[in-house]
């Protein structure tokens, strides 16, 4: 194996093919993962709120998380921290506004979810800034302080579930993505997408590594671009489809939960793994624009709790300019 990353790294054209093939592999083992894990905790009945909110927004981060920990462990840390916020930045310039743009109609926003899911994500985006702008370095304490938030949002949700604040139709989502089978096949679906998913993932840091040397910019431009933009396919695509079907409250509630999931439990568990360190002007160049991007979609959400497909074209300008404006950086 150790190989055929040198060889990857030796040849750019490879790398890029490398690249392609490893993004379409991601997708195809996070929907057998997403779709064999909903299916066996359907048929242990795991209760909704797990498998409506919690499951599928775990599974369709594993492409973030698979990536970032692996860059981490393998020393690539500025590309796991790029990732993580990469992929917010993603999440919200791009899946949140394709919400608004694929449907007749303004897409509802859930009050609740909006006041607990929008402090969340705006408290721990300034936190993790704040743990960062001091050495440009998210150590393993303050990764286990953004775990450790996680799971106590984890149990604020569970509060809130038993209280009844959550609608019947949480589940809804949720069945679009079960597999179907004995439980003995859908074990062996897990254990498939698990393992794509981990091996794609150590392909796209090889590639993505090589590519970044061949353009001559920092590991962390291409982890908060292209990475970022790959593995986030399954939040863009579970969040149109899911906005397409009439369920865009449930869109907007999931990509506001897997942008805290990429701060906390991402970013979180690969700076447990190692502390992750990038260069500073990477580092400011990309918590300002996800926490300029996180301040604006939260206060677009809050008026008349509707996205309109106007505030949609807003978002998809501003993931634009971030573009354009990290390629004149750079």
């Amino acid at each position: 194996m150790s190989a055929l990353y040198h060889l990857i790294a030796a040849h750019v054209w490879l790398a890029w093919l490398v690249l392609l093939a490893a993004f379409a592999a991601l997708a195809r083992s996070t929907d057998v993962f997403v779709a064999s894990s909903v299916g066996i905790s359907t048929r242990l009945r795991i209760p909704r709120l797990i498998i409506g909110l919690v499951l599928v927004s775990f599974a369709t981060t594993a492409p973030e998380l698979s990536v970032s920990v692996t860059s981490a462990l393998r020393g690539k840390t500025d590309i796991a921290l790029g990732n993580a916020m990469g992929s917010v930045i993603c999440n919200t310039g791009l899946a949140l506004a394709l919400c608004a743009m694929v449907t007749g109609a303004a897409v509802p926003v859930i009050p609740h979810v909006l006041a607990s899911a929008g402090a969340m994500l705006l408290g721990t985006g300034a936190l993790c800034f704040l743990f960062v702008v001091r050495d440009a370095t998210l150590g393993r304490p303050e990764g286990a302080v953004l775990l450790a938030l996680f799971f106590l949002y984890i149990g604020l949700l569970y509060v809130q579930h038993k209280r009844g604040v959550f609608e019947d139709d949480v589940e809804v989502e949720a069945e679009g993505h079960a597999a179907h089978g004995p439980l003995w096949q859908l074990a062996l679906l897990f254990v498939l997408g698990l393992g794509g998913i981990i091996l794609s993932s150590s392909f796209i840091v090889t590639s993505s590594t090589a590519i970044a040397r061949w353009l001559g910019v920092p590991e962390a431009v291409i982890a908060m671009t292209l990475v970022a933009l790959g593995t986030s396919i399954p939040e863009v695509a579970t969040s149109v489809t899911a906005a397409r079907r009439g369920h865009g409250a449930l869109a907007v509630g999931n990509i506001l939960g897997a942008n805290i999931m990429d701060i906390c439990w991402v970013a979180g568990a690969s700076a447990a793994a190692k502390p992750l360190s990038t260069d500073r002007r990477s580092l400011m160049f990309m918590f300002l624009w996800m926490l300029a991007l996180i301040l604006i979609s939260v206060a677009m959400l809050r008026v008349h709790y509707r996205l309109s497909k106007r505030q949609g074209v807003v978002l998809v300008a501003l993931y634009m300019a971030y573009l354009a404006s990290l390629a004149a950086a750079w």
